[in-house]
């Protein structure tokens, strides 16, 4: 059975990456061009980590 869900709460997933994304770089960098560079390596981070997850788990819901 697969497992759905809502586009509207797909809708949530990029502001909020990206304040995440934002605020982990500000906090470790003080000049903007390394806030901005740090900031995509988050989000292309915590993206790929967010697919790996959601793939585990429509594997795990395949074989169920």
């Amino acid at each position: 059975m697969p497992i759905s869900i809502s586009p509207e709460y797909l809708l949530w997933y990029l502001p909020l990456v990206v304040a995440i994304s934002l605020v982990l770089a500000a906090t470790r960098h003080e000049k903007q061009d390394l806030i901005f560079v740090q900031a995509w390596r988050n989000g292309v981070w915590i993206t790929s980590f967010m697919g790996a997850i959601a793939a585990v788990l429509w594997i795990a819901s395949w074989w169920i």
